[in-house]
């Protein structure tokens, strides 16, 4: 090979060196990005939260009963006093069936004439107030004269109820049916106000009218700071209480102890709704999880494309660095030939 040709050959072997170091250089800039995008992912991973399935205990609540008579009486807080040694300040719950009380009844198909309301053939009339004719109440007219005056008083007494039951501060109309299975007469109370909305009335001067009658409800009482001292057993749950109701007239501390019921119950509809949302959210986070997993994987096979690459373009310059040399040799002979020929 002539020098001209060893001199035009290194440097095109040269210029390829340079362009497989300038192709290096982007490979490693693209590993690089892709090395940052894997540790984004990685660190998403690290921060995602597990979610936790809900613990039935969360759900499940310990509740302490005691019975005095017909009452049934649910413990709501026992505070330990300051200072004391086993006394509390106990707030608690009276709940009980109360048989005399104003409830809903199904509403009465009930016909208007003028001032009149009718059911059927029985007239209504007002509450705690004589009929005008006796005969227009059978059960009226059925009773002697010392218990008419007893069931007006009475009425007055259910008409007080009644009011209070609704909030209406008004009159009520009265009829009483005979109850099938004991034989007594039931009272059924009806609002005028109910009754003088003309806009209820069809065409045949009918409405739908809501009554009232007496029935059996439950009701509740809360009874607060009273002082009391409690008994437990060896698990620590409580098994009595005596709670302090006051003084009699000598002045003398009145307590009562009552034996406590334990009584543990679970919100099973707020525990599955719990676990529904716990599901719903395990399902989002493998998702998540499966979604990152999968670039990640693009991102190492694109990382081991780049890296084959970088291997090759080593052995091309590799093999373009050993070319140079032997081309290195090649012009240094042809100098020193060169020069041997000028100095003879």
């Amino acid at each position: 090979m002539g020098m001209s040709a060893s001199q035009a050959r290194f440097l095109s072997l040269t210029a390829r060196k340079n362009n497989v170091e300038f192709e290096g250089q982007q490979i490693n800039q693209q590993r690089t990005t892709l090395s940052n995008e894997s540790a984004s992912y990685y660190s998403e991973l690290c921060n995602m939260e597990v979610p936790t399935p809900p613990s039935i205990d969360d759900y499940t609540k310990v509740s302490y009963t005691f019975n005095d008579g017909a009452m049934t009486n649910t413990l709501i807080s026992l505070l330990p006093k300051s200072g004391t040694n086993n006394e509390y300040v106990v707030n608690y719950v009276e709940e009980w069936q109360d048989d005399y009380a104003i409830v809903p009844a199904a509403s009465s198909l009930v016909e208007k004439t003028g001032s009149t309301y009718s059911i059927g053939s029985c007239k209504l009339r007002e509450a705690g107030v004589a009929p005008a004719n006796i005969a227009d109440d059978e059960y009226y007219e059925s009773l002697s004269a010392s218990q008419r005056t007893a069931l007006l008083q009475n009425e007055a007494y259910l008409l007080k109820m009644v009011q209070e039951k609704t909030g209406d501060s008004g009159k009520f109309y009265i009829r009483y049916i005979k109850n099938t299975t004991n034989g007594n007469y039931e009272p059924y109370l009806y609002a005028l106000s109910e009754l003088q909305q003309t806009q209820k009335y069809n065409n045949k001067n009918l409405a739908s009218i809501p009554c009232y009658s007496l029935g059996s409800t439950t009701q509740t009482r809360e009874v607060l700071h009273k002082e009391a001292t409690v008994e437990k057993d060896s698990s620590g749950r409580y098994v009595a209480i005596t709670i302090n109701l006051g003084t009699d007239d000598q002045g003398n501390k009145i307590e009562r102890t009552y034996a406590l019921t334990t009584t543990t119950t679970t919100d099973e509809e707020a525990y599955n709704d719990a676990m529904n949302e716990y599901n719903y959210k395990q399902h989002e986070y493998d998702h998540k999880i499966q979604e990152i997993n999968s670039k990640l994987e693009i991102v190492q096979q694109q990382d081991k494309q780049l890296e084959l690459k970088l291997k090759q373009l080593d052995t091309e310059e590799n093999a373009i660095s050993t070319e140079m040399d032997a081309v290195k040799k090649v012009i240094s002979k042809n100098v020193e030939s060169s020069f041997k020929t000028f100095n003879a």
